[in-house]
């Protein structure tokens, strides 16, 4: 196996102008296929609040908030998110993700996001974790896939983004370490 080219870790307070710069510089590309960021997501003290409400998440088991970093330089190139946790029955999570356009199709984010599944299943205890992706990025689907999710069919009328309803790709992955 290759040696890494990104590593996760989780956002510290430091990371808030390197994150707001990211959000800044790719607004318009992640538009594309996420809905729109509240006014200000992009400015460094909303940054600052948005990593201070994942802590807080991450501590009560709400969710869970990685940054991508460039092994190479330690840089910032994205974000992987873990949301809608569910426990008790269903042990279940929702895995989301952006990466800096100039960092695309090189890999990057399908490393960051089998480090995320492997944290999510080994040190969560996660049993299933689902994507749900605008079938018009084929790119993000196909990270999904090659991290080893599955087609589980389409979400119809899912979610808004720019003013319409969008439907989007059912992904999932069953935690593997687990028997049925």
């Amino acid at each position: 196996m290759s040696e890494q080219r990104v590593y996760i870790r989780f956002p510290g307070d430091a990371d808030a102008a390197e994150l707001a710069a990211l959000y800044r510089r790719n607004r318009e590309f992640f538009e594309k296929f996420s809905p729109s960021k509240p006014e200000g997501f992009d400015r460094e003290e909303q940054q600052l609040n948005a990593i201070r409400k994942s802590e807080s998440d991450r501590e009560s088991d709400r969710g869970y908030l990685f940054v991508v970093c460039h092994r190479e330089d330690d840089r910032i190139i994205g974000d992987v998110s873990l949301s809608f946790v569910t426990r008790g029955a269903l042990q279940s999570c929702m895995i989301g993700y952006s990466l800096d356009q100039a960092h695309n199709g090189r890999g990057y984010m399908t490393e960051a996001v089998k480090q995320v599944v492997r944290y999510a299943f080994e040190e969560l205890k996660f049993h299933r974790i689902v994507g749900e992706v605008s079938p018009r990025n084929p790119g993000s689907i196909r990270v999904l896939e090659h991290a080893g999710f599955h087609k589980e069919g389409i979400s119809r009328s899912n979610v808004k983004i720019n003013g319409v309803w969008e439907d989007h790709q059912v992904l999932a992955l069953i935690n593997p370490s687990e028997d049925g």
